[in-house]
C-alpha cells in the first residue's frame, strides 16, 4: 500500500488537472448528449492522439499536433452538409490506425502511443493546469448561451430557421469547446477516459434526475466523484490511472440501472413515472 503518495506534493498538480478536466468534459458531454453527437468525443480525441503521434515524429510538441489535426478534422466535419455519428466513427478508426502506424516508425512509439490513448496524468506539470483552468473558466462563460441555444434545438428544430438567426456562432463555438476538450483530456488523461468522462456521467446523469438543469449538476458530480475515486484507487494500488477512471464510471452506470428498474417498478404499481426531459 502506498497511503503516502496520497500526501506526496508530486501529485498534488496532477491531481489538480485531472479534478478540473473531469468537471469540465462532464460538462461539455451534457451539450453533446443533447446533440446527440456523444461519439465526437472520441473521434476527436482519436483524431487528437494521431496528431500528438504527428508532432512526436517532427519533433515537435504533442499538443501543437493535437490541436492541429481535431481543428482540421472539425473545420471539414463543418463543410458536410448532415454530420451524424457515422462520420465521428470514421474519425475513431482513421485515428486509430494513424497512432499505431506512426509509433511503428518511431523509437518508443509503442510507449508514446499509448500515453495517448491510455493517459499520461502522472507526468502533467504546472502548464498543463493552467491550460486545464483557462479552458474550464471559458467553458463555464459559455456554457449557459450554448444550452439555450442547444436546448432550443433539440426541442425546437426550426426555431432558429423561422426566425431567421444565425446558427454558425453557436456551432462554432461548441465546436472549439468539444475540440479543445478532446485536445486537452487526450494530452492529460488518454484519449479513452476522456471519451468516458465525456460520455458517462451524462449518460448516468440524465435518467437519475429530472430537468435539464439538475441533470447538468448530477453529471459533473458523478464525474467528478469517480474521478476522484480512481485516482485514490489507482494510486494506493499502484495501477496505471486511465483504465481504473474509465472503470470507476463504468461502474456508476449501477445508478441507471437501479434508477430504471425503479421506476419500472412504480409503472407495475399503477404510479405515474416521473418525466425525464432529455
Amino acid at each position: 500500500m502506498n497511503d503516502w503518495l496520497l500526501f506526496d506534493p508530486l501529485f498534488r498538480i496532477p491531481f489538480l488537472v485531472g479534478l478540473l478536466l473531469a468537471a469540465g468534459l462532464s460538462l461539455v458531454g451534457t451539450l453533446l448528449r443533447l446533440r446527440n453527437e456523444w461519439l465526437a468525443a472520441l473521434g476527436l480525441a482519436q483524431i487528437a492522439a494521431a496528431g500528438g503521434m504527428v508532432a512526436a515524429f517532427l519533433h515537435g510538441p504533442a499538443w501543437v499536433g493535437a490541436f492541429g489535426t481535431a481543428g482540421i478534422a472539425m473545420v471539414v466535419r463543418s463543410t458536410l452538409p448532415k454530420v451524424g455519428n457515422n462520420h465521428y466513427a470514421i474519425m475513431i478508426i482513421l485515428g486509430w490506425s494513424a497512432t499505431l502506424l506512426l509509433g511503428a516508425f518511431m523509437d518508443h512509439g509503442r510507449v508514446i502511443g499509448e500515453s495517448l490513448l491510455l493517459g499520461q496524468l502522472y507526468f502533467t506539470r504546472r502548464p498543463h493546469l493552467i491550460g486545464a483552468a483557462i479552458w474550464l473558466v471559458l467553458a463555464l462563460a459559455c456554457f449557459p448561451w450554448l444550452a439555450s441555444r442547444a436546448l432550443t434545438a433539440r426541442f425546437f428544430p426550426d426555431y432558429h430557421a423561422a426566425n431567421r438567426q444565425r446558427v454558425w456562432p453557436y456551432r462554432l463555438v461548441l465546436a472549439l469547446m468539444t475540440v479543445m476538450a478532446a485536445v486537452f483530456g487526450t494530452i492529460s488523461i488518454g484519449a479513452f477516459p476522456s471519451f468516458a468522462l465525456l460520455f458517462v456521467p451524462s449518460w448516468v446523469g440524465f435518467v437519475l434526475v429530472d430537468g435539464w438543469a439538475r441533470s447538468v449538476v448530477v453529471s459533473v458530480l458523478i464525474g467528478v466523484v469517480a474521478y476522484m475515486i480512481a485516482f485514490v484507487v489507482a494510486l494506493l494500488l499502484d495501477l496505471p490511472f486511465g483504465p481504473v477512471c474509465t472503470a470507476c464510471l463504468v461502474m456508476t452506470g449501477a445508478l441507471r440501472w437501479c434508477t430504471a428498474l425503479r421506476r419500472r417498478r412504480g409503472e407495475w404499481a399503477g404510479e405515474e413515472p416521473p418525466t425525464v426531459s432529455v
